[in-house]
């Protein structure tokens, strides 16, 4: 049986209608609930202007692999968090900014990033490190659902006029 620890994600990017309808399918295969200890993700829960935050107590190896390779595949951003576990790996964040790869960062159980000496020494500057931790902090932008009809168009009200 493999190791589990709790952890959760937030993805964001733009998807359309058919991808949002995958994308809820493998959220629910991975059992990620809406809040700690809360209900299942369904799609109702999905927030305008929001990021999907998911969460997920007894999660095996501490990520989603499923979510997190259709994430990248569809180069959406994403950031996960996973708590250490004695012996085997310590607490994590990695952060997927829609280009197709990701990055893990050491972190607290707090999801504090923290800094080894090694790492220090390789970064080699304090603008090196400060750069580092600016990149472990990435914000994830809202999920947006596009509307089939839009032809990859997402419009947006200013004012009551439409801005592209």
């Amino acid at each position: 049986m493999a190791d589990r620890v709790s952890a959760s994600i937030s993805v964001g990017g733009t998807v359309d209608a058919d991808e949002f309808e995958e994308l809820t399918a493998v959220i629910a295969s991975e059992g990620l609930a809406v809040e700690w200890d809360g209900e299942p993700f369904g799609p109702h829960h999905h927030v305008a202007g929001e990021p999907l935050r998911l969460f997920a107590h007894e999660v095996a190896g501490g990520s989603f692999d499923d979510l997190e390779n259709w994430c990248r595949s569809h180069r959406l951003p994403f950031v996960r968090w996973c708590g250490g576990y004695s012996g085997q790996w310590g607490p994590e964040r990695v952060v997927a900014t829609g280009d197709g790869g990701s990055k893990s960062y050491a972190v607290t159980e707090d999801d504090e990033v923290v800094i080894s000496r090694s790492t220090l020494e390789a970064l080699g500057s304090i603008e090196a490190v400060v750069a580092h931790f600016d990149a472990a902090d990435f914000a994830v932008p809202p999920l947006i659902v596009r509307d089939p009809g839009e032809a990859g168009i997402t419009l947006a009200t200013d004012g009551g006029h439409h801005v592209q």
